[in-house]
Order: C-alpha cells, then structure tokens, then sequence
C-alpha cells in the first residue's frame, strides 16, 4: 500500500518515536491522527504537521474515548487505512523485593496500557478498514503496526509486567492476522531496540555508554527516523504479515 493520501491513525502521536512515524508519513504525503493522553503535546505536535494532521486526547485502553478519536478522524479526513500503536509505559519492580511481593495493581496497570491498550485500539481500527475500498491488486484494505520491544525476548531483572505486556503484542500477532485476513487487513509488529528518545536523549553517559556499549552494529542508539522508516516499509510491502521484526542492532540485553 502506498502512503500517498492514505490516512493514519498513530497512538502516542505526541512525540518519540510516533511523531517521528507521523512526520515521515506526512512528507509521503498521508494525513495523520494523532492519538495521546497529553493534549498540550498533541496539538504542539499537530502544528509542526500543518493541514494534513489532527489530533484527539484519550486514553488507549479507554473503549469510548478511543471511539470518539476514531470517529473524530473519520469526520476530519473521511476513513483509515494504517494504524500505528506507538502508545505505552515502563515500569519496573520485581516479582518480590524487600517490600515484598509486587503490588498486582501494578503489574495490571502496565499490562492494561500496552497490551489491552494495544487491542483496543487496533480492533477499533480495523472495524473501519475492512469497509475501505481495496488500496491494492491484493485486495489490500489496512494495515496495522504495533510496537511491542526487545523486552518481549530479553526481559530483564524487573520487567516482568513490562516483557510480559510486549510479549502478548507479539503472541497476538499471527492469530490477528489470520483474523483479519479475509477482511483485506494486515498486521506486524516491530520490536524496537534502545533508541534515541526524549527520555534517552536527556539520560547521562553513564547510562547511554553500556547500552551503546552492548549494541553489536551500528554501535550506537537507534534513530527515530529509522524506526518511521521501517513502518513506511511494512506499510509498502504488501506480502509483509503476521510477523514480529526486531529493530535493534542486535542488541541483546543482560539479565541485569
């Protein structure tokens, strides 16, 4: 499917590694909708893109208030085609500590953003694309990108709530994309390394140097502008499905 006026629908639009994807679509020449908690930063967001963004705050695990951003970008630029979940949080505690066991509240909250949150919105998404005019010779009616992490394979000392809500992105993968299949939608995921965002950028050396340091080749973090392009690509490359890419330099990380 080519970028050319399609329209996008991009949770965690506001920054990162979202609006790094929304940019790169927009100078394709798709529209995008961004999709955040932060409004401020959504609409500071919104006005680096010009005319062909538009925005919508809520909350990614929130039924209604994704409905109503979905709606909200059907009415602005008439339907979707691609969407990407950038959205998620951290959040790191052991199963057990010196204050005891992990609070379930916790492990739930994380689980709820990345992983329910993920769902939500991808099968909300999928609901309008299936009623697209096909895009392609195949048929081709949406495609669908979720971002899980390295952490999904190489979870480390107080990530389990974390690993465990980007491993259920990647499980979910195949069994979305046989879902959908006859409905002329795609699904991928891309599971991104240590990459070069707002929090890294302002983190010391003394922690960016031992995971540079880990990182095989190119020695360095990854650039948001790698990450956009490589979901332009699975967007572009229609026989590209059901499948999770690791994007990280072949970094793998230590237990601790």
């Amino acid at each position: 499917m080519e970028l050319q006026g399609k329209t996008a629908f991009i949770t965690g639009g506001a920054s990162g590694l979202g609006l790094a994807t929304a940019k790169n679509f927009v100078r394709a020449g798709a529209k995008v909708f961004l999709y955040d908690l932060n409004a401020e930063a959504l609409e500071a967001a919104a006005a680096t893109l010009g005319e062909s963004a538009s925005w919508h705050a809520g909350d990614v695990a929130d039924e209604a208030a994704v409905k109503a951003g979905i709606a909200m970008a059907q009415q602005t630029f008439g339907t979707i085609h691609i969407n990407v979940n950038s959205a998620g949080i951290g959040g790191a505690a052991r199963t057990v500590g010196k204050d005891g066991a992990m609070p379930l509240a916790r492990f739930e909250y994380i689980v709820r953003v990345n992983l329910i949150g993920t769902f939500n919105v991808l099968r909300l998404c999928a609901e309008v694309m299936q009623l697209n005019e096909p895009q392609t010779e195949d048929n081709e009616r949406g495609v669908i990108i979720n971002v899980a992490s390295i952490a999904a394979f190489d979870g480390q000392t107080g990530q389990a709530g974390y690993a465990a809500s980007k491993g259920g992105i990647v499980a979910m993968t195949l069994p979305i994309a046989r879902d959908l299949a006859k409905r002329g939608v795609r699904i991928m995921t891309i599971a991104p390394g240590v990459f070069e965002t707002p929090l890294l950028a302002r983190a010391p050396e003394e922690v960016r140097e031992p995971l540079i340091a880990i990182t095989q080749f190119p020695k360095r973090l990854g650039h948001p502008d790698e990450f956009a392009a490589e979901v332009a690509h699975i967007v572009q490359c229609s026989y590209l499905n059901g499948e999770t890419v690791r994007l990280d330099a072949a970094i793998r990380m230590p237990a601790l």
